[in-house]
């Protein structure tokens, strides 16, 4: 069995990674770390994992870890992975990086949007942004990958067979898109709680929101050539999910009947992207849970555009299962393995 490390274990990701490591064929969790709970068991923390998972709560200690874990999951804030990460490598696990910093290529990318230096730019270079439908052959030699924020993921599964085909005028595109309140993390915040969610809808970040230049740079490696793009995230209250609504405008005069075999080719192989035919579009409600992505496509002909759906949960497609997909991929198991369930429904 594959010995598992999750550092940041409470969180709502973390959380999401434990629920579904312990269903997992291939892999046991060995160590949780959890700066917050050291010494109380994670099944007091998480009721619900009662008799399937009581072991304690650890402090982080970067010289013991790597003997006790094959593989670590880092699910901290920004800038703090980066600088617990290097020794972990160093001693040679194979780490999954849930926050934002190791998924740029470029250092001062994150230093402008994230506002902070760098902790391990030396490390860029080998991080592999672990998006597995664009990057899996890569991702499969890495030893350190950057997991995809959740509107990332939303957003490029949705863009990229017509980015890489170039049927649509990448200067045109605009992403709106909800996510539910899990989103923002477990920390008590008065903006979240649930009398100021409850019954309200509202953008936020407009225009500044930090997956920005995550989605384009990778959207700009497909069309191979800059692409910017206006995005605005809006907070929906619902525990979890992710819609995203894509706008481009079409170079050419595809039919949706095109754009359908475009899809469908780009996709046939993949376990856990589905595009919808007929018109029909997409929810959050039939991807809660799951790993899965569906895909919605319309053409509107008198507007000459592609307005894209697309549907993950912003907890497992957006962060945790995708994570345990990448571990799959790099450590040769089945790439569905501890992912191949439905999601809730209800």
């Amino acid at each position: 069995m594959i010995r598992v490390g999750i550092i940041g274990a409470t969180g709502y990701a973390g959380i999401e990674l434990v629920r579904l490591l312990c269903g997992h064929p291939d892999a046991t969790i060995t160590q949780i770390i959890s700066q917050s709970f050291v010494g109380k068991k994670i099944s007091d923390v998480y009721p619900h994992l009662k008799g399937i998972l009581d072991i304690e709560c650890r402090e982080l200690n970067t010289d013991e870890l790597p003997a006790q874990c094959d593989v670590v999951f880092t699910s901290l804030p920004q800038g703090t992975s980066s600088e617990v990460i290097p020794p972990l490598y160093s001693a040679g696990c194979t780490i999954i990086d849930l926050s934002a910093d190791f998924r740029f290529h470029d250092a001062a990318v994150y230093e402008q949007w994230y506002k902070m230096p760098h902790p391990a730019p030396q490390l860029l270079p080998d991080a592999i942004y672990g998006l597995p439908e664009l990057h899996r052959t890569d991702i499969a030699k890495a030893r350190l990958v950057g997991n995809p924020g959740c509107y990332p993921t939303a957003t490029l599964l949705g863009l990229a067979p017509a980015v890489k085909v170039g049927a649509i005028d990448t200067n045109s595109i605009i992403v709106d898109a909800k996510s539910g309140v899990s989103g923002a993390g477990r920390a008590s915040s008065l903006e979240y709680s649930f009398c100021e969610c409850d019954e309200d809808m509202k953008a936020y970040k407009v225009a500044q929101h930090r997956h920005t230049p995550e989605i384009e740079q990778e959207l700009s490696i497909l069309a191979q050539n800059d692409v910017v793009i206006s995005f605005t995230p809006h907070l929906i209250p619902m525990k979890r999910g992710i819609l995203a609504t894509i706008y481009a405008t079409l170079k050419n005069d595809l039919s949706l009947e095109g754009l359908l075999n475009i899809y469908g080719n780009f996709y046939k192989d993949e376990p856990f992207v589905h595009i919808y035919e007929n018109g029909t579009l997409p929810s959050t409600k039939a991807v809660a849970g799951s790993n899965h992505c569906h895909i919605g496509l319309t053409v509107d002909q008198r507007t000459h555009r592609i307005i894209i759906t697309s549907a993950i949960d912003n907890l497992v497609k957006g962060a945790a299962g995708q994570a345990v997909q990448n571990m799959n991929i790099m450590l040769n198991l089945s790439e569905t393995a501890g992912l191949a369930l439905p999601g809730y429904y209800i």
